[in-house]
């Protein structure tokens, strides 16, 4: 049988996205009445992660206790990567002893070659490029919270990240609009929103993106890797705050997202993040949910 990889939210058909997020809804529920369920007992998941994180390792590290199995975190400080030795090599080799590979790294290109050689699904964490398994989460939260996603219109505000292109991503494959207003300079892939086609839009207007949207998304103004930047982006992405004046301007019922950590000032206000629209905190647990999904699609 042929190894299946999550490199993007595209290694996936539309159906089965959209029975993953259902699965994920359904793990959430098993997991919050204490049922015990464990379809990757005695299995192990190498966690290899090249940038630091708060939620990717104990959302992934908790989701394989819980499914009966093990995970093992590997830093630069832990592996021979970090001492030179070739991805292809060390996919072989840790492949052939895990049921399953995490990635969190800076190069896509990386990942892609370590799914090359790897003989065991690979799920990528976060690269540079895209985040699919947050959008796993943020899809599962907006789908609790107001049914389908499907139809609706999605603001994404700021940097044309790995968040930005994953969005893209989501829109292409679950039917929604998404307008993305970023600064010039800092747009999305050219060659992502040429695939995308009419479901994406770019202006460097917040408020004529945010009209009547149902969904407000915003992230970090400095991606980890950046912080040199951190002073001439302030500057460029003055205007491009979520806070309360912009929220009027969205559908009365639009709920706001971020993939967190967030800085309150910044790219949002207090009164955003911490107001009734906010569901950072359900899209924050979904983490664990979504990637569970994930993990027993790949690795049961």
């Amino acid at each position: 049988m042929t190894t299946r990889h999550f490199l993007s939210l595209m290694d996936l058909s539309r159906d089965e996205l959209k029975q993953l997020l259902k699965r994920g809804i359904e793990l959430k529920k098993m997991q919050h009445a204490g049922e015990i369920f464990e379809p990757l007992k005695n299995k192990v998941m190498a966690m290899i992660f090249d940038k630091s994180s708060t939620r990717t390792r104990v959302s992934f590290e908790t989701g394989m206790a819980q499914f009966g199995g093990h995970a093992v975190f590997l830093s630069p400080r832990d592996t021979q990567l970090g001492r030179g030795e070739p991805i292809e090599d060390t996919a072989r080799v840790i492949s052939s002893m895990v049921d399953g590979i995490m990635v969190r790294t800076f190069s896509h290109s990386s990942l892609e070659t370590l799914a090359e050689y790897s003989k065991v699904p690979v799920i990528n964490g976060l690269t540079d490029f895209v985040h699919p398994c947050q959008l796993l989460a943020d899809m599962q939260c907006y789908i609790e919270h107001r049914q389908t996603i499907e139809g609706r219109t999605v603001t994404y505000i700021g940097d044309g990240n790995n968040m930005c292109h994953s969005y893209i991503n989501a829109a292409r494959q679950l039917d929604f609009k998404l307008n993305i207003a970023c600064p010039k300079g800092y747009e999305p892939d050219a060659e992502l929103v040429k695939l995308a086609g009419d479901c994406v839009e770019i202006t460097h207007d917040t408020v004529a993106a945010t009209e009547n949207s149902d969904l407000i998304v915003t992230d970090v103004w400095a991606s980890m890797g950046q912080e040199e930047e951190q002073r001439i982006r302030e500057q460029a992405f003055a205007g491009f705050q979520v806070n309360e004046a912009l929220m009027k301007h969205a559908d009365k019922d639009a709920l706001f997202m971020h993939c967190l950590p967030a800085h309150r000032g910044e790219e949002v206000s207090a009164g955003v993040i911490d107001g009734a629209q906010s569901v950072v905190w359900d899209e924050a647990e979904n983490r664990l949910h979504a990637q569970k999904a994930l993990m027993e699609f790949l690795m049961a």
